[in-house]
């Protein structure tokens, strides 16, 4: 799933179609508030303009923002559904904007009740323990391989463990890796269990 945050953003759906024919499975689109990371990407606005381009692909909506409740909705005017009437927009939020402020379980139920699917990602410096408690319900669980926020670092291997935890509680769970992922260390991230791959740079 390629994210499109390194794109020409001035034709953003030329570059989306073009990482589609590319062969890309899926979309990672980051959604960044100048809050919980320091750069501003877009906002839901322009997701939902990109969905009626693509009506038929997986957005991963990486909601990189400190208050990710007040985006759901938002975020909802983009949902499709594929043929069998699942969703293919995913709003993926990061545990350290809500579970400090006692909300991560109300926002995942928030998520699902807007009709999306639930990833629920965690920084290199959160013990994945705490993803653990509400892995049972998410959809997908992100382990970032970089410090958010920032392109161009290098892959941290050392939160392979993480994704093996995970992938040791849940077979058949989508696991996600972001940051750093590239042909010399994909290998390194498939074989710890994560199945759904993000490369920015």
């Amino acid at each position: 799933g390629p994210s499109v945050l390194d794109c020409d953003k001035a034709n953003l759906r030329q570059e989306v179609q073009r990482t589609i024919d590319a062969g890309a499975d899926y979309v990672h689109l980051d959604v960044m508030d100048g809050h919980f990371v320091p750069a501003i990407s877009f906002g839901p606005s322009v997701i939902t303009n990109l969905r009626r381009c693509f009506p038929d692909i997986l957005f991963d909506c990486h909601m990189m923002v400190a208050k990710p409740e007040t985006q759901v909705d938002a975020i909802a005017e983009a949902n499709a559904t594929d043929e069998n009437g699942r969703s293919i927009t995913q709003f993926t939020f990061h545990i350290e904007t809500t579970e400090p402020r006692g909300l991560t379980q109300s926002v995942i139920d928030q998520v699902k009740a807007a009709g999306l699917r639930v990833g629920l990602a965690l920084n290199p410096a959160t013990p994945i323990e705490t993803v653990l408690k509400y892995s049972d319900q998410v959809d997908m669980v992100l382990v970032m391989t970089v410090v958010p926020g920032l392109g161009g670092q290098s892959f941290m291997e050392d939160m392979m463990p993480k994704v093996s935890t995970v992938r040791k509680k849940h077979e058949d769970k989508d696991i996600e890796v972001d940051g750093g992922l590239k042909p010399a260390t994909i290998d390194i991230a498939a074989k710890a269990g994560a199945n759904m791959i993000v490369s920015g740079s």
